[in-house]
């Protein structure tokens, strides 16, 4: 029956401009990429291509289409807003004979666990759900995050007094990184790392982005990296209240200036607590470009949407599995 197409879901795409295209590609997209949308569906999926005429969407032919290639789902990737409306008549009909009818961000959203920025408005952010929590919620989420870095603070002693050793042993320097850092609503804070990197790394070279096998980095500094051991120092900026255990990993100023005007929306970021360990991290790999922290934001910005206790619960299980599995920088 699936050989016939008879257990296919088939899925049209409605639009005029680019973002159809995009989306269309990340559909049938069959490599692991992170631009890839994964359809978790109970049956196979078939993309037909973009309804497309001369520029302008047909009403009567898109009903046409929809009527004579049964399809099952519609998804609106059209950001002309009377186009929208006029697509909105015909597709109403529809819809409430059973015809699923899906927004392109939601329905990227919901299949790629992150918000796609690019075909995002202000007005999206504003009407959808999400995006707030009860006050109930941030005293649980605190209380949490006390006892759990203190937890942390205390097992972990013994081998924070090993690693400091070793990194006095190793390089000239302190064993403390500080470094200012943008926390909640923009409010500049000094965050502390084990140093894993040479003293006078950014002498030269001014702020520059950690890479993935950065020469900068020392030999006790690249394990530390690799088991993120650099990060126990942190429990001190949870403990102060300038950071959760769970949430969008902190930026410097720096970069915070330039990816503000680089990526849209990249401030709403700020307006959840920074955490040691965020969705980004676990979902995505190390970031040095602009790129990434593109990609980054799609998932912090997911995790804005979606933050709870369960959310924050998985994060550190799939945290955990990192640091277990060694599969730090």
């Amino acid at each position: 029956m699936v050989s016939h197409k008879k257990l296919v879901e088939r899925i049209l795409i409605v639009g005029t401009g680019e973002l159809a295209g995009k989306l269309h590609r990340a559909l049938v997209s069959n490599s692991s990429s992170d631009d890839t949308v994964y359809l978790k569906q109970s049956c196979p999926t078939e993309v037909l291509d973009i309804l497309d005429t001369d520029g302008t969407i047909d009403p009567a032919h898109l009903h046409e289409v929809i009527t004579r290639e049964r399809i099952s789902r519609v998804i609106l990737a059209e950001r002309d807003s009377q186009s929208r409306a006029r697509l909105a008549s015909v597709l109403l009909d529809l819809r409430l004979r059973g015809l699923q009818v899906h927004d392109a961000v939601d329905f990227y959203e919901r299949m790629s666990r992150k918000i796609w920025v690019e075909a995002s408005r202000s007005e999206w952010f504003l009407y959808a759900n999400g995006f707030n929590a009860s006050q109930a919620g941030l005293f649980i989420k605190r209380a949490s995050d006390v006892i759990c870095s203190a937890i942390l603070l205390a097992v972990t002693a013994p081998i924070t007094a090993l690693v400091a050793i070793a990194i006095k042993l190793d390089s000239k320097g302190p064993v403390l990184f500080r470094q200012e850092r943008v926390g909640l609503h923009g409010k500049p804070f000094v965050i502390f790392k084990f140093r894993s990197m040479r003293q006078d790394a950014e002498k030269t070279s001014g702020p520059t982005w950690a890479r993935m096998r950065d020469d900068r980095v020392t030999r006790v500094g690249r394990i530390l990296r690799y088991f993120r051991l650099d990060e126990i120092p942190q429990a001190l900026n949870v403990l102060r209240g300038e950071m959760s255990l769970v949430g969008p990993r902190p930026e410097r100023p720096y970069f915070v200036e330039w990816l503000a005007q680089e990526i849209p929306f990249y401030n709403l970021r700020h307006y959840v607590k920074p955490g040691i360990t965020g969705w980004a991290q676990v979902m995505y790999r190390y970031g040095s470009s602009v790129e990434d922290a593109y990609q980054k934001l799609q998932y912090d910005l997911y995790y804005t949407k979606h933050r709870s206790l369960r959310c924050d619960l998985s994060i550190l299980l799939k945290t955990i599995e990192i640091v277990l599995m060694g599969r730090g920088q």
